[in-house]
């Protein structure tokens, strides 16, 4: 990957390319070192071209959404980082509910479907992220889980074609659908709802809101709960009883006030966290006999 074809890259898409961009501006953590290029796409049309640029340039690619759920290690990325973001985030009200592109947050679909009227989003309201990062990890919170909404899934694969899947295709499971791993961009999204009282979603939402101001650290920046939850347990409360509530490695901290979060105190690097997930996945095995998995993704070069 010359410096030269990078060059040329972003001389055929100025608007949605940019190089040796840092990470740090594009994860809720706040770290990682720079992508060698880092490509916004506009609109469905401008990510295909920007897919059979790569293809024919046989460019790496890393596909991500708000990057809430993501590390990027210090070294950086060395790839054509896709970020599906707000620029594709329009949406339109149909006869099943509502169809959205993937780049919209979460919270602006939730809000969107209460203003139209419709129910069911309600528990996505307050989880950071992008509609199509939530598939593709099938995001939950309270009770509700995006596999409950999901009609249909429109995704690109790299040579930019188009791929149709229903609900029972996605084999959804925790935190994970039949996408994840695989070489497919999700660009639009199909979402089962039905009619509510607005009021009554803009209630259940506040309390959502207030819950999770109650109970997470969302004053310094993390990526949300850093492990999945083992069967027959909870994360937090593991990491709590094996007395970690508070540990500290470099500028990286096991959440004081919720021991599920690691967070950024401000100087931390990507190494700390790393380092601090494995000393946390350590200290939980030699207590509980549990093996902690990963929520968040680990990228990059060290």
């Amino acid at each position: 990957m010359t410096k030269e074809i990078l060059e040329q890259l972003q001389s055929e898409f100025p608007h949605a390319v940019r190089l040796n961009e840092s990470m740090q501006k594009h994860t809720s953590f706040r770290l990682g070192g720079p992508a060698d290029a880092l490509a916004i796409p506009h609109s469905v049309e401008e990510l295909k071209g920007i897919l059979a640029f790569c293809d024919r340039h046989q460019l790496p690619i890393f596909v991500m959404g708000n990057g809430s759920n993501l590390l990027v290690r210090d070294g950086g990325i060395r790839a054509v980082v896709i970020k599906i973001s707000g620029a594709l985030s329009t949406v339109v009200l149909t006869e099943y509910g509502l169809e959205a592109e993937a780049g919209i947050s979460l919270a602006a679909v939730a809000h969107a479907a209460v203003e139209a009227g419709l129910g069911g989003l309600e528990f996505a309201a307050g989880i950071p992220g992008s509609l199509g990062g939530a598939i593709i990890m099938n995001a939950g919170a309270y009770g509700g889980e995006m596999k409950d909404v999901v009609r249909h899934v429109v995704a690109l694969d790299y040579k930019g074609q188009e791929h149709y899947f229903t609900n029972e295709q996605l084999d959804f499971g925790y935190r994970k659908c039949l996408l994840q791993g695989r070489d497919l961009i999700v660009v639009k999204v199909g979402l089962n709802l039905e009619e509510q009282d607005p009021a009554s979603s803009r209630a259940l939402i506040n309390d959502y809101n207030r819950r999770r101001r109650e109970k997470q650290p969302l004053d310094l920046p993390s990526a949300g709960s850093v492990f999945k939850r083992p069967p027959g347990y909870y994360a937090g409360q593991l990491i709590e009883e094996a007395g970690l509530k508070g540990k500290q490695i470099g500028g990286a901290q096991v959440s004081i006030k919720h021991a599920g979060f690691i967070v950024n105190l401000g100087n931390a690097t990507a190494k700390d966290v790393e380092d601090l997930i494995r000393h946390v996945q350590q200290k939980v095995a030699a207590n509980a006999g549990v093996h902690l998995e990963p929520e968040v993704r680990i990228v990059g070069e060290y």
